[in-house]
């Protein structure tokens, strides 16, 4: 695949991540781009009005970016960018995967866990025996749809793939790094978001720099400590999917999980909306608490995650007491 001039790209998903970076490289006018819906009326008004009416309604996309419903196309695709719900991905490729050639490169652009609480290219590799690459960052998909500079780390074990995906992304609005510590960049992707919505927390309760930056601080230290405990690589977070991830979603309001510490925090936050919404630090924060933490002998007593769990686990937590409760832990 060392000509990128024909390539053959498809998304799987046609949702706000899949649309941006799809329209980001049409955009090129080298590729052929296109995105896999469920969602016919998506379908429709992307291929005769060149708008997503349910996503972007407002944003034009470029000409030559089309949507089909038809999952033939996976066969043909050099490219395949997986932009569904991470608790989904290992299973849609699963059943999917006689539609894939194995020289297909797969990139997944969920961030989460998949099944078995592996990570999504753990899940993958075992289905599947094409190359994996992750793309993981600070991405609000409004900023991409947008052209705004936008950094995403590709991720694989191998670095085979690295020059291929400089030149796919080139003079577009979107900047790479590379790394070949998938552990490292799958679990900075899953922690940022139980992170932010610590900070979210705290945010709802006082508006400090000061305690803000104390925070912060201690939450990295907190990722990389947990990042290393797993295998990963510490300077893993001081890539995009680091440092640039984890400020992106713990501190803007475009954040679910910066959102949802802001609800907790002043006290909106119930089981009724907790039922209605998947968000995936929630999920995660009890992952990694009642399972993987366990089996890894990770001692979690000290760790402000650890607070986070009782909030949502602890049906007469006091939030008065959180901020006190996470300054008073000592780290790991």
């Amino acid at each position: 695949m060392e000509d990128t001039g024909n390539l053959n790209i498809v998304f799987i998903g046609s949702g706000a991540i899949s649309t941006a970076i799809a329209n980001v490289l049409s955009l090129k006018k080298q590729y052929e781009v296109s995105l896999l819906s469920i969602e016919k009326d998506v379908v429709d008004s992307i291929n005769h009005d060149h708008v997503n009416t349910k996503y972007f309604p407002q944003i034009n996309l470029d000409e030559t970016l089309k949507a089909t419903m038809d999952k033939s196309v996976l066969s043909d695709a050099d490219l395949i960018f997986i932009g569904i719900p991470s608790n989904i991905v290992v299973g849609y490729i699963e059943r999917h995967k006689w539609l894939i050639n194995t020289s297909s490169i797969i990139v997944n652009l969920a961030k989460g866990f998949g099944p078995d609480n592996k990570t999504i290219p753990q899940g993958l590799s075992k289905v599947v025996p094409n190359q994996v690459i992750s793309m993981k960052g600070p991405s609000f998909a409004r900023e991409i749809i947008n052209n705004m500079p936008t950094g995403l780390t590709v991720v694989s074990k191998r670095d085979k793939s690295f020059a291929l995906f400089g030149e796919i992304f080139k003079d577009t609005s979107i900047y790479l790094d590379y790394s070949t510590d998938v552990v490292g960049v799958e679990l900075a992707s899953i922690l940022k978001n139980i992170y932010a919505i610590i900070v979210g927390i705290v945010d709802a309760h006082y508006d400090s720099p000061n305690l803000r930056s104390l925070v912060l601080t201690k939450a990295i230290n907190e990722m990389k400590y947990l990042m290393s405990r797993f295998g990963g690589k510490e300077e893993t977070m001081f890539n995009y999917c680091g440092f640039g991830d984890f400020s992106l979603t713990a501190l803007n309001d475009l954040s679910r999980n910066r959102t949802l510490g802001l609800l907790i925090g002043k006290g909106f936050f119930t089981a009724d909306i907790s039922e209605k919404v998947t968000l995936e630090g929630k999920i995660a924060v009890n992952v990694f608490i009642e399972e993987i933490a366990k089996k890894r002998q990770i001692k979690t007593k000290k760790l402000m995650m650890k607070e986070l769990y009782r909030v949502f686990n602890d049906d007469d937590y006091d939030i008065t007491n959180f901020v006190n409760s996470i300054l008073s832990a000592n780290g790991h």
